[in-house]
């Protein structure tokens, strides 16, 4: 199938929700179809539809691709030295706010769209060695390999297996009533309060698998305590950057007590709006889960598809607001195609939207206020015990 045929049904944001009602009751099956409602040829259907979408686009990208990223990397890179120049004088108010603000955004731009979509290796085949995931530094507690070990070799594989994908609730969440509910969650709305404030040194905790470790008392092995101290020197070398250095440059300006608070709060920004669409993405009410015992041993590609249309939301918006998600406001169509260039999710929405509503199923998308109040609901809800049923001690 023709490139040009898929991308004809991109949708523009405007109103897509309500084309989705409306393709779904067209096509004479419930939106709610489950896993387990797909027969064998449907699934067929579904994996050899989106690997035929996935060879178009890369087969398609090219040098538009390549500019886009490169540009990015720019405008991130002048974001920051604007940022930290402005807040050399941050006392005036003015300034403080233009810097904070510049300084937020690149460390937005950084973390979304540069470095979690490089380092998936959408960017490999450019082949260049500056703009590659064995090779690419990101401004993150979390060391690139380890990363992408926690990530895309378990995360992406596992999406939404319990006991098998650990980001499902992080190990410290309640996020599916398949869960067993215990006393420690009635304290996890606060937990994931705290996890948004530092959420950059959850993630890093997270890859480095310490609440594994804890848990078990099996305490740390060699290899991990060789992590725990790599993730140490980047932590101290990220503190002294923001928290000791910029402020000493802003001294002479008598700006260095507000060019601290401008570094705390442009991470604080970063961290509670990387959390946010994180959660915009798996947790919202409606969203998927599985259990091992119902899965194929021998799972089929059309079967982990299926897993990742059903077990991933979007964010509905404006281009603007997909950036600055790192276009994980596509989180269905990332998870499809972790490895195609990020520009690229819009023009598939379309094409993967209408396969959900051609087998009856349930494509969630929303806006982002709407899908942040859904997954703050799912773990207020999941903090209280089942009634009727007896809990873990």
């Amino acid at each position: 199938m023709p490139m040009a045929v898929f991308l004809q049904h991109a949708p523009d944001q405007a109103g897509e929700d309500t084309r989705a009602r409306a393709g779904q009751q067209a096509s004479g099956r419930p939106s709610h179809r489950s896993y387990a409602d797909l027969t064998d040829a449907e699934v067929e259907d579904i994996g050899r539809t989106l690997d035929t979408l996935r060879e178009q686009v890369l087969d398609s990208r090219g040098a538009a691709d390549a500019a886009y990223i490169r540009r990015l990397i720019a405008v991130r890179a002048g974001l920051e030295v604007a940022g930290r120049v402005v807040l050399l004088v941050s006392r005036h108010r003015a300034a403080w706010w233009l810097g904070t603000g510049s300084l937020a955004l690149a460390k937005v731009l950084d973390n979304m769209e540069i470095g979690h979509n490089v380092l998936h290796g959408q960017w490999d085949w450019m082949r260049d060695p500056r703009i590659h995931s064995s090779t690419w530094e990101w401004d993150h507690a979390s060391a690139p390999e380890q990363w992408r070990r926690a990530h895309n070799d378990r995360h992406h594989v596992n999406t939404n297996v319990l006991g098998k994908d650990n980001d499902l609730g992080y190990g410290i969440l309640r996020v599916d009533e398949a869960q067993e509910w215990r006393p420690r969650h009635l304290a996890q709305p606060l937990w994931n309060l705290v996890n948004a404030c530092i959420f950059e040194y959850g993630i890093a905790m997270y890859d480095l698998d310490l609440g594994d470790s804890l848990r078990s008392g099996r305490g740390f092995s060699a290899e991990q305590k060789a992590e725990m101290r790599t993730t140490g020197r980047r932590v101290a070398r990220n503190a002294v950057r923001d928290y000791v250095l910029h402020p000493l440059l802003s001294a002479p300006t008598g700006s260095a007590r507000s060019t601290l608070s401008a570094n705390v709060v442009a991470n604080l920004v970063r961290n509670v709006w990387s959390h946010s669409v994180i959660m915009c993405g798996h947790f919202p009410e409606g969203v998927e889960t599985f259990e091992v015992d119902d899965l194929d041993e021998s799972e089929t590609r059309g079967h982990w598809y299926v897993r990742q249309m059903l077990g991933s939301a979007d964010i509905s918006g404006p281009w603007l607001l997909h950036v600055l998600c790192g276009n994980l406001s596509h989180q269905i169509e990332h998870h499809l195609f972790p490895d195609l260039p990020s520009n690229r999710y819009r023009e598939v929405a379309g094409p993967v939207r209408e396969l959900f509503e051609r087998h009856g199923l349930s494509y969630h998308s929303a806006p982002l206020l709407r899908q942040v109040a859904s997954a703050w609901h799912k773990v207020l809800r999941l903090s209280l015990p089942p009634r009727g049923r007896r809990v873990a001690r």
